[in-house]
């Protein structure tokens, strides 16, 4: 993404928009985690390393920050959520 919104917000329906901006805000921190491990997968610096990972991780609270609201925001997110988890469940018994 690197500080691009993926979407026109502009087109988005004013009674959606909160929504929308919780799922680029989403992608965005997902996307810096991606970066992070990476480039800390590169390095050889032990310190810069460490550093890049704990960075890394405090991304994923974010991502859980703007997931909880986003919970709060979209029921149908947390029926499809539920759906999802369901899947998973019946495939891995198999």
């Amino acid at each position: 993404m690197l500080s691009k919104i993926p979407i026109n917000l502009d087109k988005v329906k004013a009674k959606d928009l909160d929504k929308e901006i919780l799922r680029a805000a989403i992608i965005a921190e997902l996307d810096a985690i991606n970066l992070y491990e990476q480039m800390a997968a590169l390095t050889q610096n032990k310190n810069l390393k460490k550093i890049l990972l704990d960075v890394a991780r405090e991304e994923k609270t974010h991502v859980g920050e703007f997931q909880a609201l986003l919970l709060k925001e979209d029921k149908e997110q947390v029926e499809e959520l539920e759906e999802g988890r369901k899947e998973v469940e019946e495939e891995l018994a198999k």
